[in-house]
């Protein structure tokens, strides 16, 4: 059977060229005779393949010199428990903008470590836009401002970011991060899982500044403090290993491709196709605000929703697979990344244009 055009939200598709050299490694990884899954994390031949894959990963964000990168396991989610375990403690107060489903999450975990302010919200029109930031309410004595600039469930997106001052900005990056080039040090924190532009689920990535290390409090338990990570090298514990490989795998990838700027390129094509399709025909609809549409989620809604099981039958026939949206929003998601070759979103252009025009 020939690969599909995978259009899950994530895990989402990985390259081919990056899963057949997996395959052509699997057995013995460059003469060890290991594969990656049965080496040491602390042996040489895993630590050269952790290495490369800082060192690349830094080379694609030209990340400081001043910020850490830490490749941990626990998802995202985690994430939403550790930043406010290392950084609320400076003041008891932290920002957050409500902007989806992710963004609420975050907001509910982070009620645990201390007291969140909502500095903006779009829970009023449905999340279907990011609110103006010249509206955002921030507060003096916020540790930090948490932002999510990339909803998958809703498929909206920030334009820039606001003015914090000198609250650094925490961002979970998990469905947007290597889409386009970014400039780090905007951000206090980066976090992102990997099974959407990364790599396979089970490792998550943390860039974060080194004066934000070491903040966490004597209740942060020792393998959710930052510091333990950064001073043991993400070595602290066994880390995911395979998926460590793998997203390394996807840095050599995306270099290959021309980096992050040649990267933004096709997604903007391959996402503003998208976009038109949708927009020039009457059967389908999209609801989020046209200047904060997502290049990596896009959500669709059709005409008639009665269709929506048949519309799904017939793209999974042509191998299109994955497109039904969340339970909580419905309709459509066709979900881009960087792996997503144009190819896959002309296809499913042309069955939804003849889906259109046979059912509309």
């Amino acid at each position: 059977m020939s690969r599909v055009f995978n259009f899950s939200a994530g895990p989402a598709m990985l390259p081919s060229e990056v899963i057949q050299q997996a395959q052509q490694e699997m057995l013995d990884w460059h003469g060890s005779g290991m594969s990656v899954m049965e080496m040491s994390h602390r042996g040489k031949e895993f630590i050269e393949i952790a290495t490369t894959a800082e060192t690349d990963l830094r080379e694609l964000l030209s990340i400081p010199d001043n910020y850490k990168v830490l490749f941990l396991q626990g998802g995202a989610s985690t994430q939403f428990a550790m930043v406010p375990l290392n950084l609320m403690g400076k003041t008891g107060k932290a920002d957050y903008a409500n902007t989806g489903a992710w963004s609420k999450k975050a907001i509910s975990e982070g009620k645990r470590f201390g007291e969140v302010s909502i500095c903006a919200s779009s829970e009023a029109d449905g999340f279907n836009s990011v609110p103006a930031y010249s509206g955002w309410e921030m507060s003096s004595s916020a540790s930090y401002v948490h932002v999510t600039p990339n909803e998958t469930i809703g498929g909206v997106a920030y334009a820039g970011l606001p003015d914090t001052g000198d609250i650094p900005i925490v961002a979970d990056m998990s469905s947007t991060i290597l889409s386009q080039p970014i400039d780090v040090s905007d951000y206090g924190i980066i976090y992102t899982g990997a099974q959407k532009n990364i790599g396979p689920a089970g490792l998550t990535i943390v860039i974060i500044r080194e004066d934000l290390i070491g903040l966490a409090g004597d209740n942060c338990p020792s393998m959710l403090n930052y510091a333990t990570h950064s001073e043991a090298d993400s070595m602290a514990n066994t880390p995911p290993t395979y998926s460590w490989y793998l997203a390394g795998l996807v840095f050599k990838w995306l270099k290959a491709k021309g980096g992050l700027t040649a990267m933004q390129e096709i997604n903007e094509r391959k996402a503003a196709k998208l976009y038109a399709a949708i927009d020039g025909n009457a059967f389908y609809s999209n609801p989020v605000a046209l200047e904060n549409r997502s290049l990596m989620n896009v959500p669709f809604i059709l005409q008639d929703a009665q269709l929506d099981a048949d519309f799904l039958s017939g793209a999974k026939e042509l191998g299109l697979t994955s497109l039904k949206g969340h339970r909580s929003v419905g309709g459509m998601r066709a979900s881009i990344y960087n792996a997503m070759p144009e190819e896959g979103v002309d296809t499913l252009i042309q069955f939804m244009n003849d889906f259109a025009a046979k059912n509309g």
